[in-house]
């Protein structure tokens, strides 16, 4: 598995992946091409069997210090080979070089084994936005991690 930057022509290769593990509450395309747009750190995790997209993730940054993960997704296929840490790590390094201080993300409230992974890497419950997800009502959790 490589990390790359996530570019364009990735959308629709994600696409799949979001209505395999999200369901109704899946991205539209739109939506990835809006965080493109603006400019939003994106990677894909390239399969090195079949040279597909095998999971992607995001971070905004809000300057001065702060950036939200805003998605990490791994196809079901290629789950528990490490590929979200990879690319939480990738996110977590770009953070760090942008100066950031306090990373935050929502996760659902029935995902534990997510929320298990953000908190190997020092992310602490800090809220619950009830309802958040839709049409499911799931609540997320919020999470958030300093920088030392």
């Amino acid at each position: 598995m490589r990390l790359s930057r996530f570019r364009w022509w990735h959308v629709d290769e994600v696409l799949p992946i979001e209505a395999d593990l999200f369901g109704a509450e899946r991205w539209s395309p739109g939506m990835f091409w809006n965080e493109l747009a603006n400019g939003h750190f994106y990677l894909v995790a390239v399969d090195d069997d079949d040279g597909g997209v095998a999971g992607y993730a995001g971070l905004a940054v809000a300057p001065p210090d702060e950036a939200w993960v805003q998605n990490i997704a791994v196809r079901r296929d290629a789950q528990r080979r490490g590929v979200g840490r990879a690319l939480l790590e990738a996110l977590l390094a770009e953070a760090a070089r942008r100066g950031v201080r306090s990373t935050l993300l929502e996760v659902a409230a029935d995902n534990a084994p997510a929320q298990r992974l953000y908190a190997t890497y020092g992310f602490e419950p800090i809220g619950v936005r009830r309802g958040y997800y839709q049409p499911s009502n799931t609540d997320a959790l919020v999470m958030q991690r300093h920088e030392d």
